[in-house]
Formats: structure tokens, C-alpha cells, sequence
């Protein structure tokens, strides 16, 4: 069973990393799976939560952080040594590899995990921006098997642990508004 689920994992990259290579997605992939090209986009976006959000958007803020430090401690530190799955560029002879390809072990692919936490905390915050924010996610995580990186499998196993940390920080970032708007409210009514 094992073999098989590899087998079709295998066809599914290779799919991916040969049959959909072009020139147009040769620089858009390698471009958009480095993380160095986000942080002015990360942070003016964070800005923004800090500055024009009210108090959901500083409680988001401050979650996101938190999120993301869990998200990428479980994944680069803790599953990866876990599972210990080589990286596809390091074992197939045949990859277009378009990345940096590093030593690091393949499942999850803390792309995917990262990206899919903040999609999910966002959009259970900001549900009109579920489509821009579930679009990034897929295209970044995307960008990896396309670039040689990862296995389609260390995609889907990354957006799931992602959504799954990212819904658990939206319900923090809930119940934590909703105390402190019934603090708020509670204080009010005693002056």
C-alpha cells in the first residue's frame, strides 16, 4: 500500500516539476516560494491589522505571530525529524530543481504549513478575503513540487496541519475579542 501511495505521489510530482514546466512558470514559481520576497508584503499587511483593524485586527496581529512560531516550530522542528523524508531533489536524479535545495527533511512542507496556518486564521477573521488568502496559500505551496523541493504528499499533509493550527489560533483570536468586549462591557456598566 505504501509503495503504491509513493508511486502515485511520484506521478504527481513529476507532473508537476516536468510536464507543467514553461518559461513563464520557471520565473514566477522560483520567485514566489522565496520567503525573502513576502516580508514587505507581510508586513505592511501586519501594519495594517495593527493600525486601521481595531481591536480584532491587534488581537489578529498579535495571534499571527503566535501562529506562525507554532506552526513553523511543529513543522520544521518537530515533524520533519519525525518523519525524516528525504527531499525529492536530494534522491531523484531527474528534478528540475529551480530552488535552493537544501538538506532538510521533505514532510511537511513548512511552506504549506506556514501559508495555510495564516490563510485560515485570517479568513475565519475576514471571510471576504478567503479567496485571495486561500489563492496566495496554494500558489506558494505549489510553487514547492514545482521547484523540486517537495512531494505533492508534503503539500497536502503541510496545508492540512496548517488549516488545522490556523483554525485553532482563529478560535483564540474569537474568544479572546469576545472577553475582552464582555470585560469592556462589564466595566462600562459599573461606571
Amino acid at each position: 500500500m505504501i509503495d503504491f501511495l509513493y508511486n502515485i505521489d511520484l506521478q504527481v510530482f513529476y507532473f508537476i516539476n516536468h510536464t507543467l514546466s514553461n518559461r513563464l512558470f520557471d520565473k514566477f514559481f522560483p520567485y514566489i516560494t522565496e520567503v525573502k520576497h513576502w516580508y514587505l508584503v507581510y508586513l505592511i499587511l501586519w501594519l495594517i491589522l495593527i493600525i486601521k483593524g481595531g481591536r480584532i485586527g491587534k488581537i489578529t496581529a498579535v495571534a499571527i505571530i503566535l501562529a506562525i512560531t507554532a506552526s513553523d516550530q511543529i513543522s520544521s522542528h518537530f515533524l520533519k525529524d519525525l518523519f525524516a523524508r528525504v527531499r525529492p531533489c536530494n534522491v531523484l536524479p531527474d528534478v528540475n530543481v529551480l530552488a535552493s535545495c537544501t538538506e532538510s527533511y521533505s514532510f511537511p512542507s513548512s511552506h504549506a504549513v506556514n501559508n495555510f496556518t495564516i490563510a485560515l486564521l485570517l479568513l475565519r477573521i475576514y471571510p471576504k478575503l478567503k479567496w485571495i488568502l486561500l489563492t496566495s496559500a496554494f500558489l506558494i505551496a505549489f510553487s514547492r513540487p514545482y521547484c523540486g523541493v517537495h512531494y505533492p504528499s508534503d503539500i497536502l499533509g503541510g496545508a492540512v496541519i496548517g488549516s488545522i493550527i490556523g483554525y485553532l489560533f482563529s478560535l483564540l483570536v474569537i474568544y479572546t475579542d469576545k472577553w475582552i468586549a464582555g470585560k469592556n462591557f462589564r466595566i462600562k456598566m459599573k461606571s
